[in-house]
């Protein structure tokens, strides 16, 4: 499996067994604010909102929370979030990509330098790490209820590049302008996903011995801890050690 399907689920794994449900909350209702606000609330002829909506869904979340969070984004006292990412690398050369949304950039701005700078990190120009990673459509769905087989062949007629299953969690990438294909054919097939979007795929990954990489771990989780914070993407390989050592 690949460094970053196995980091997703093993995060999916421990966001199960802890107290984070509050945070996946917040940056989801923050997504579907966004998506309402810039293509109205009405998801069928909004594509970011439906899916937004769907990963609210697959993270369980109640229903009315989300009607809130579209009331929230099309009523008069709207709040605006801002789009902004960061790039730079992490302790020992791992190379980091952060996506935010903002209602405050400067804020967001002092917060993410001073976790670069307190763990020894340096943050990078826009566009200087564009190389190291790729964005690609990724798909998550239980593994269950379907033929893996037939499921296969499905998704490599939509455009899929990759379906990887680990234990009940199955993973589907393909490349970013087949995401709209791959969307279609799962909903045709009444499928629908835990989770979907498009992520950014490293082009190549690092290894580092467990200790240094459970302080990059622990410079990660502080980055994905500020809520003005989405997502963060890296490069630090998932051995079989590290995975051992955080199980």
């Amino acid at each position: 499996m690949s460094g970053h399907n196995k980091w997703s689920t093993i995060k999916r794994k421990k966001g199960a067994a802890d107290a984070k449900r509050g945070k996946i909350f917040t940056k989801i209702i923050k997504e579907i604010v966004i998506a309402a606000k810039e293509g109205g609330g009405d998801p069928d002829s909004n594509a970011r909102l439906r899916l937004a909506i769907q990963n609210a869904k697959g993270a369980n979340m109640p229903k009315d929370n989300i009607e809130r969070a579209i009331k929230k984004a099309t009523g008069s006292e709207a709040v605006s979030y801002i789009e902004t990412s960061f790039e730079g690398y992490g302790p020992h050369g791992i190379a980091v990509f952060v996506e935010c949304l903002t209602d405050n950039n400067n804020r967001t701005v002092a917060s993410v330098r001073s976790v670069f700078n307190k763990y020894g990190g340096n943050l990078g120009t826009n566009g200087s790490l564009s190389f190291l990673f790729e964005r690609k459509g990724t798909f998550t769905l239980k593994n269950e209820g379907f033929s893996q087989e037939e499921l296969e062949l499905e998704m490599i007629d939509a455009g899929a590049q990759d379906m990887e299953i680990d234990g009940d969690i199955l993973t589907i990438t393909c490349a970013m302008e087949d995401f709209g294909s791959v969307s279609r054919k799962l909903s045709d097939l009444g499928i629908e996903p835990e989770e979907s979007g498009l992520k950014r795929i490293p082009n190549d990954t690092k290894k580092l011995d467990v200790e240094s990489a459970k302080k990059v771990l622990k410079f990660i989780e502080t980055l994905e801890d500020d809520d003005d914070i989405q997502n963060v993407y890296h490069n630090l390989e998932m051995t079989e050690e590290l995975a051992a050592a955080l199980d």
